[in-house]
């Protein structure tokens, strides 16, 4: 390796050191963890920015959540270093991209198809300079089941690892609840009656449907276009790519080329056939969709 090489590296290690002895660095997996915690758990781009604004309007149902307030609401733990966020009053709600960590007691999980979940992924590391515009889906798709994108999180784990993580050792416990993505788009009030129950928490009617009409796919693209500037997962970004993109699912279908769909299936085929993800050469469960309601990923 070059010296042009190292010194990226050097700079970056000098700022992690500062951030450290400065009580900057963001608590990620070394968050201090409390018994009545509640976390948003999901792998990238799977809709838990949504399921924030969806909680955080249940929740705060005088105050609307927006992008400039969010992370105050619902904080990301990758934003915060641990001492801002062990001074939030309890219990927490909290955003989290972790692989199965035992201390989160409360966990609602949330996933999503992953042949969507590449997709959304591609769009946004256009949009976060990761990749260049026009750089080859079908090139990104490798990288992406090989987990290359996910070191922001300090960890590598591709979807299904992810998944599976969680799965294998909490579905089906007390203090777990999961989610599909799609299922959310199809029923979101069913869904969020859901939620609501696991938060212990009885809304009215009219205070569920205020809480998705306040979290529909319109609102939050208009909310994103006067506060990109000010949310930190989108000031750094490219702002003529939105956050919020299309508000359906199975969109892969005319987005990946047979060749990534089988580069998918090929490595997650079984853990999606049991979260009720049809294969290309099975019968379809989910029918295609083009539903406007509400959804992204996040």
């Amino acid at each position: 390796m070059g010296w042009g090489e190292k010194v990226p590296r050097i700079f970056r290690a000098v700022g992690e050191a500062s951030r450290i002895l400065l009580g900057r660095k963001p608590a990620g997996r070394a968050l201090t963890v409390f018994p009545d915690d509640i976390f948003i758990v999901s792998y990238p781009r799977s809709g838990n920015t949504w399921t924030r604004f969806l909680i955080g309007n249940l929740v705060y149902h005088d105050d609307p959540v927006t992008f400039a307030n969010v992370e105050a609401r619902i904080p990301e733990i990758y934003l915060f270093p641990d001492r801002i966020l062990r001074s939030l009053s309890r219990p927490r709600i909290l955003k989290s991209h972790e692989c199965f960590d035992p201390r989160y007691k409360r966990t609602i999980y949330i996933v999503r198809d992953p042949r969507d979940v590449a997709v959304s992924y591609y769009h946004y590391a256009i949009k976060r300079k990761r990749i260049e515009e026009g750089y080859p889906l079908d090139h990104f798709v490798p990288r992406f089941i090989a987990a290359e994108f996910d070191i922001a999180w300090n960890w590598a784990a591709g979807w299904n690892d992810h998944v599976m993580s969680w799965l294998c050792l909490r579905q089906g416990s007390i203090g777990f609840l999961l989610l599909r993505y799609e299922d959310m788009l199809q029923n979101t009030a069913n869904e969020l009656a859901k939620v609501a129950s696991f938060l212990q928490i009885e809304p009215t009617p009219e205070k569920l449907t205020q809480a998705i009409e306040l979290s529909s796919a319109d609102h939050m693209r208009k909310l994103e276009k006067k506060q990109q500037g000010d949310w930190a997962l989108t000031k750094a970004t490219r702002h003529d790519k939105p956050f919020v993109r299309a508000a359906t699912f199975g969109g892969w279908r005319s987005a990946l080329s047979p060749k990534s769909v089988e580069a998918i299936e090929s490595a997650w085929g079984p853990v999606m056939r049991n979260l009720g993800y049809a294969l290309s050469a099975d019968s379809p469960v989910l029918p295609p969709a083009n539903i406007e309601t509400v959804g992204y990923g996040g």
